[in-house]
């Protein structure tokens, strides 16, 4: 059994057991729990009242937060020569196609998105197995195939995230950094949440947001009652 640091004891112990804190209070107390001397990332973490097993029941899309991740995003755009300029005109870290292809063929993945335009597509549908599992596939509904480059590139570099229920029905986002201020946490925690709710499926029956708890890296849950969320 794997032995509980000092520093994990305070934190735990900061955290009343059973207690459903307010979105405005978690935000405050992760900070006060981070044990970690890096500038640590704030995760929400949203139990969701679906079955992603069913088609009908998939929740995925994109939020723009209105204090960004506080992590600078590496892009690679995959496009055509008349398109390059416009990417990287837009702050794009990669541009180009045929060379990049062949080197994620080769395993190369270290990006955090990836855009492409619709023409080369069909040169790109190959690299699913490897896109794929890393959620990079470029994708109409994230807003990551397009022809307009340049824009895409800038909503990612300003705070656009994207986010996929799991196989347990959770959605995981990075929405801060503990250097955030609470206030920022909980604006940029309510913006997901609210994009999850117009999100909400058809199909889906009974209470749709189940649990909601907050957490930058390495420091413990705190439990987010859901009622000071859903508005």
């Amino acid at each position: 059994m794997a032995k509980i640091s000092k520093k994990r004891k305070v934190a735990e112990a900061k955290i009343e057991k059973n207690k459903l804190y307010t979105l405005a209070e978690a935000s405050a107390l992760v900070k006060e729990v981070n044990t970690t001397k890096f500038d640590s990332s704030v995760d929400l973490h949203v139990r969701l009242g679906v079955d992603p097993r069913k088609a009908d029941q998939q929740v995925r899309g994109t939020v723009t937060l209105p204090h960004g991740t506080g992590k600078t995003k590496s892009v690679l755009v995959l496009c055509t020569p008349d398109k390059e300029a416009d990417a990287t005109a837009a702050g794009a870290d990669y541009v180009g196609l045929d060379e990049y292809i062949a080197k994620i063929d080769s395993g190369w993945t270290d990006v955090d998105v990836i855009i492409a335009t619709p023409s080369v597509m069909p040169k790109i549908g190959r690299l699913g197995k490897v896109l794929g599992p890393r959620n990079l596939m470029p994708n109409p509904k994230t807003g990551t195939v397009t022809n307009d480059v340049a824009a895409a590139v800038n909503e990612v570099k300003g705070g656009k995230i994207a986010f996929k229920v799991d196989k347990a029905g959770i959605v995981h986002a990075s929405i801060g950094r503990v250097s955030f201020t609470p206030e920022k946490i909980v604006e940029n925690c309510q913006e997901l949440i609210n994009a999850l709710m117009k999100l909400k499926p058809t199909a889906a029956k009974g209470t749709y947001v189940k649990s909601v708890s907050v957490a930058s890296t390495m420091s413990p849950g705190i439990a987010v009652d859901t009622k000071s969320v859903q508005h």
